[in-house]
């Protein structure tokens, strides 16, 4: 979903057109999964991804399908990147943007509410979207 500057919805585009060298605003998610324990799910991006190739991130991100509530966007990434059911989302950071670029030159715009959610089963990652993963206690992450 393309976004005006005070975040207002004005449209559609593919994702490979909003993740370019001059990016339109637009929405996307954050996801930080949590064992019981209280144990953070860290990804590695799989070399082969468009933007971020090889980084360490979040549990998983994505964009929501046109008309997809951000809930059900949030449950279809989890399963897709990493084969997992989460329950208990919560968003806990609804205003965050962020423009970057990563190491290949091409630039983020994006509207991203960050969310947080307890994993209801172990990762079962796909080959595509995860190179690697990692539980970690939150304290140890920088």
């Amino acid at each position: 979903m393309l976004l005006n500057d005070d975040g207002t919805p004005f449209g559609q585009a593919p994702k490979a057109t909003v993740h370019t060298d001059a990016p339109a605003l637009h929405l996307a998610f954050s996801c930080h999964a949590f064992d019981p324990r209280g144990q953070v799910l860290l990804t590695r991006r799989t070399l082969t991804k468009a933007t971020w190739p090889g980084v360490w991130t979040n549990s998983f991100g994505g964009h929501p399908l046109p008309g997809e509530d951000p809930i059900v966007s949030i449950h279809r990434r989890a399963k897709t990147e990493l084969g997992m059911e989460i329950v208990d989302i919560r968003l806990i950071l609804p205003n965050f943007r962020y423009r970057a670029a990563d190491a290949t030159g091409i630039l983020e715009n994006e509207a991203c509410p960050v969310f947080r959610a307890v994993a209801a089963t172990e990762p079962d990652s796909n080959p595509d979207e995860v190179l690697q993963w990692h539980i970690a206690d939150p304290r140890d992450v920088a």
